[in-house]
């Protein structure tokens, strides 16, 4: 019976927790007429939901598939047994480890005032053509290769699947760059409101589709790689890891660079790797 209690104690806690999401309000300085720091708030834009745990809290949820937020106690009204609920959650566990590679794409001629124009720099297919082998080195058996929609990011995974044979390719136009919620520091030259409420939104929803434990069907770990853009992976990496999402501006990606995600059947993120260009020669390295 206290084992039932607990568990129904817990469940709500996190059906509770489950609804916020993982934006925060900032507080910067902003200086007054008399000199001082003025705290300044930043709203979490409309789209995201209420406000997420304190700044070091981890939360278990985040993706919402912790097997005590997909139990349902309640139904039909039934009080399951000790045994009959513990193995209701073990249905729910995840089993497997995702590894999840974000590419950002080579470079590309910026100049072009069309997008589908914004094509591959002869610097660029090279730098491809270096990701491509370097994650054919690893050994490792892909599952499929995801990319953005945008020209210089089909480019890339053209060059890249060259280097993987038998890997399917799907598009997504949810992984296009843009720009995800305003940075903290701002920056005066950056977007517009109703830039980041678009993007954002979009953005967003490729975090929540693509980055989340394994499905408790998948038996053995899998091997996924993410062809997209700067923006898209440095808001999605801090997504991952429960940091605040307004600091994506202050990483920084090199063109073809390797970041690597690990998401285990718990729901623990960890980074391996950001921006990872160590095997391309100092001569091929661009940051465009």
């Amino acid at each position: 019976m206290a084992f039932r209690q607990a568990l129904q104690l817990a469940a709500c806690g996190l059906a509770g927790g489950s609804a916020a999401v993982f934006f925060s309000a900032v507080a910067v300085g902003k200086p007054r007429a008399g000199g001082d720091a003025e705290p300044r708030v930043v709203e979490p834009p409309a789209w995201a939901g209420a406000a997420r745990p304190g700044p070091g809290v981890w939360d278990p949820n985040w993706d919402r598939r912790e097997p005590l937020s997909l139990v349902n106690l309640r139904k039909r009204n039934l009080e399951p047994g000790e045994e009959e609920l513990a193995s209701r959650l073990d249905h729910y566990k995840a089993k497997a480890t995702r590894h999840i590679f974000l590419i950002r794409h080579s470079q590309y001629h910026v100049d072009a005032s069309l997008e589908k124009d914004r094509t591959l720099t002869p610097l660029g297919r090279e730098q491809a053509e270096l990701t491509g082998l370097r994650l054919a080195s690893l050994g490792l058996k892909f599952n499929k290769i995801v990319h953005s929609s945008m020209t210089r990011a089909i480019e890339t995974t053209d060059i890249i699947s060259k280097h993987l044979p038998g890997v399917c390719k799907v598009s997504t136009d949810l992984l296009r760059e843009g720009a995800p919620i305003e940075p903290d520091p701002p920056v005066s030259h950056w977007k517009p409101e109703a830039v980041y409420y678009e993007d954002g939104a979009r953005i967003e929803a490729a975090f929540r589709n693509y980055i989340h434990r394994a499905d408790t069907k998948q038996q053995e770990d899998s091997y996924e790689i993410f062809i997209c853009h700067a923006n898209v992976i440095r808001y999605i990496v801090c997504r991952a890891l429960q940091f605040p999402p307004e600091g994506w501006l202050r990483l920084s990606l090199n063109n073809g660079s390797i970041t690597h995600l690990v998401v285990r059947p718990d729901g623990r993120v960890a980074l391996r790797t950001l921006g990872d260009t160590g095997f391309m020669p100092p001569d091929k390295i661009s940051r465009s």
